[in-house]
C-alpha cells in the first residue's frame, strides 16, 4: 500500500475512531429519550444540542468541501438548534441519520482519488481537504466527549 492510500485509510478510520475515546454511536447508544433535552447543573448544553451541533457543523464542512457556491452561515448561532430539546423523537432520529449520512459522504470524499487531499479547496481561503477532514474528526471527538460527560451528570451513562 502506498503512502497516499495509507493516509486515506487512516482518515476514514479517524472518522469512526474508538481506539482512544468513545465513538459517536457509543456515546448516544441507550440514551434515555426523556433526558435528550435536560441540561445538568453547571453544563452549557443538553445532549440534543450537542448532537445537533455536531451534525450541523459536520454538514457545513462537507458542504464547504463539495460546493463551489458554499456560503458560511450568517451567524454562529446557526450551528446550534434553537431549543434544548428535540421537537420530536423523529427529529432525534433524523439528526442521528443525518450525522451518519454526512460522515459516510466524508469518507467517500476521502476515498475519491480524483481529490488531492493536500490541495487547497478552490473556493476556500487556503484550507485543504486534509485539514477539513481532520477538523471534522477533532470537532466531533471533542463534542462526543461532552455528550458522555453530560450523560454522566444526568445519571444516564454506563461504560456499556
Amino acid at each position: 500500500m502506498d503512502q497516499e492510500q495509507s493516509l486515506r485509510e487512516q482518515l476514514r478510520k479517524l472518522l469512526d475512531w474508538e481506539d482512544a475515546h468513545v465513538s459517536f454511536d457509543h456515546a448516544i447508544e441507550g440514551m434515555d429519550p426523556k433526558k435528550y433535552g435536560e441540561v445538568p447543573q453547571g453544563f452549557a448544553h443538553s445532549v440534543w444540542q450537542l448532537l445537533e451541533h455536531i451534525r450541523r457543523c459536520q454538514f457545513d464542512i462537507l458542504d464547504f468541501c463539495r460546493n463551489p457556491k458554499y456560503e458560511e452561515p450568517a451567524s454562529m448561532e446557526e450551528y446550534w438548534p434553537p431549543s434544548v430539546a428535540p421537537p420530536s423523537q423523529d427529529a432525534w432520529r433524523e439528526s442521528v441519520a443525518g450525522f451518519h449520512r454526512d460522515r459516510e459522504d466524508l469518507k467517500k470524499l476521502v476515498n475519491d482519488k480524483r481529490i488531492d487531499l493536500f490541495s487547497k479547496i478552490p473556493h476556500g481561503s487556503g484550507q485543504t481537504y486534509l485539514r477539513e477532514v481532520i477538523l471534522v474528526a477533532d470537532h466531533n471527538a471533542y463534542h462526543v466527549g461532552q455528550i458522555v460527560a453530560t450523560r454522566r451528570a444526568l445519571g444516564n451513562w454506563s461504560n456499556i
